[in-house]
């Protein structure tokens, strides 16, 4: 097929370019601080939108900033159709730095990989998919439909940017999000992510963890009986670093999606408070409901489905001030109901006093896989790859293809990459991501027909 060696020669010459942009975006720190700033997710996502909107713009692209600065999009081609691209521009935060063999905001190149924050999550795969509609641009392709490109920049919390998105402007008729793994996701879990709170009735004062989303990979306590607290620990075989004052639980990052992937430091801390005898109402409920289940079956049983796999359940943040306060996020199977969870779950809570509070829900998604957005998709992966073996997969992400109808999640990952959004030293290979760009060059080129 003749596109694919003029595509792939043409992303040949726009490999430095990409590096050089990708570079600028890994520099700004833009994860979410809702300071003072005018800008309603700080000004360091405001700086990663217009940055990656002058890229564009620098390489042919129209472009629009929303002037409330929740989102932004580069938009090429003509016709009543769109199709639509969307990827986000905040990151998490980078968590203990002293776990990164490079600075996280920083673009550092070793062996062909590229480290940073958001390299592969999600700056690295949405600016890809910018420099493979600059490659057809290049190679004066046609386009019959027009090709936006959609940037987020609350993706890794409450995605109040998509909302906003979607009470301003028109929506895509199909479109993909390079933010998860090829060949494709059909199907994602509902996201439920809510609070369990209740009065502190106690004296101890502790906060940990970064994010809803992600497993906390250490929390530090500083309070009662911590000579007896260190003892239980190595009992338990719970890695720790003693302080100059207090102690550091020491778990593994992982994403919430996959909690069984990584070790949960809140909760471990919980577990070995309680049976040194250092009560509270969350501690209790970690341990008696929840301990290292990441399933939570004590408290919904054996909750999963065919398409989608298991019910998840993660503690991401707690808080004990002068309320206690459990940051969980859950990731529901598509065929579950998810009024009968929460109804199961606030029984659970009243005993420990503690009630529910619903922070954000995104519903989950199936896009059947002889649909013609899917069938394009795996037809143009197959065709590149060569890969006639992996199937489309469901997942227990969320991505923005819950955004608008007849979306799905394709790439940037490949089946044999590494996952290492959300942990110390994420990172991209280049040339991997170089194959990707031909992919989407050429999917972007038969969606657009």
């Amino acid at each position: 097929m003749n596109d694919f060696h003029e595509i792939r020669e043409e992303i040949e010459r726009l490999k430095a370019d990409y590096i050089h942009s990708l570079d600028e975006l890994i520099k700004i720190k833009s994860v979410i601080d809702e300071d003072d700033s005018p800008f309603p997710f700080g000004s360091g996502i405001n700086e990663a939108l217009r940055t990656a909107l002058a890229i564009c713009e620098r390489l042919g692209f129209r472009t629009y900033y929303d002037p409330a600065g929740y989102y932004g999009y580069a938009e090429v081609g003509n016709g009543q159709e769109m199709v639509g691209i969307l990827g986000h521009l905040d990151v998490v935060p980078a968590g203990r730095i002293e776990e990164w063999s490079y600075p996280p905001f920083q673009a550092t190149i070793q062996n062909g990989s590229m480290y940073g924050r958001g390299t592969q999550d999600d700056k690295g795969p949405i600016l890809a998919t910018v420099f493979a509609v600059k490659a057809l641009m290049n190679l004066h392709k046609p386009f019959q439909k027009r090709i936006r490109i959609i940037f987020g920049t609350d993706e890794e919390t409450l995605w109040r940017c998509m909302q906003r998105y979607r009470e301003q402007e028109e929506w895509p008729t199909m479109g993909f999000t390079p933010d998860a793994i090829f060949p494709l996701v059909y199907a994602e879990k509902g996201l439920l992510q809510f609070l369990l709170k209740g009065r502190n009735q106690t004296s101890l004062r502790m906060n940990g963890g970064d994010a809803f989303n992600a497993v906390p990979s250490s929390i530090h306590y500083r309070g009662e009986k911590q000579k007896e607290l260190e003892e239980k620990l190595r009992e338990l075989g719970f890695a720790y670093v003693p302080q100059a004052a207090g102690l550091t639980i020491l778990g593994k990052p992982a994403h919430a999606q996959v909690p069984e992937e990584g070790i949960n430091a809140i909760t471990r801390l919980c577990i070995a408070l309680y049976e040194i005898d250092v009560h509270s109402s969350v501690i209790d409920f970690v341990y008696e409901k929840v301990s290292t289940d990441v399933y939570a079956s004590a408290i919904f049983g054996d909750v999963q489905d065919e398409v989608s796999g298991p019910l998840k359940f993660n503690i991401g943040k707690i808080s004990l001030q002068d309320e206690e306060i459990l940051s969980v996020d859950m990731r529901i199977p598509v065929t579950a109901d998810k009024s009968e969870l929460v109804n199961r779950l606030r029984e659970v809570i009243k005993p420990y006093q503690l009630e529910y509070e619903e922070v954000d829900f995104l519903d989950s998604i199936y896009v059947p896989t002889d649909s013609p957005l899917i069938q394009t998709l795996m037809k143009v992966y197959q065709e590149s790859t060569g890969d006639k073996v992996s199937e489309p997969i469901s997942s227990g992400g969320a991505t923005y293809a819950r955004a608008i109808d007849n979306c799905v999640a394709f790439g940037a990952i490949f089946p044999d990459q590494e996952k290492v959004e959300h942990q110390p030293n994420e990172y991209i290979e280049l040339e991997k991501m170089f194959k990707a760009m031909e992919i989407y060059a050429l999917a972007i080129y038969e969606l657009s027909k």
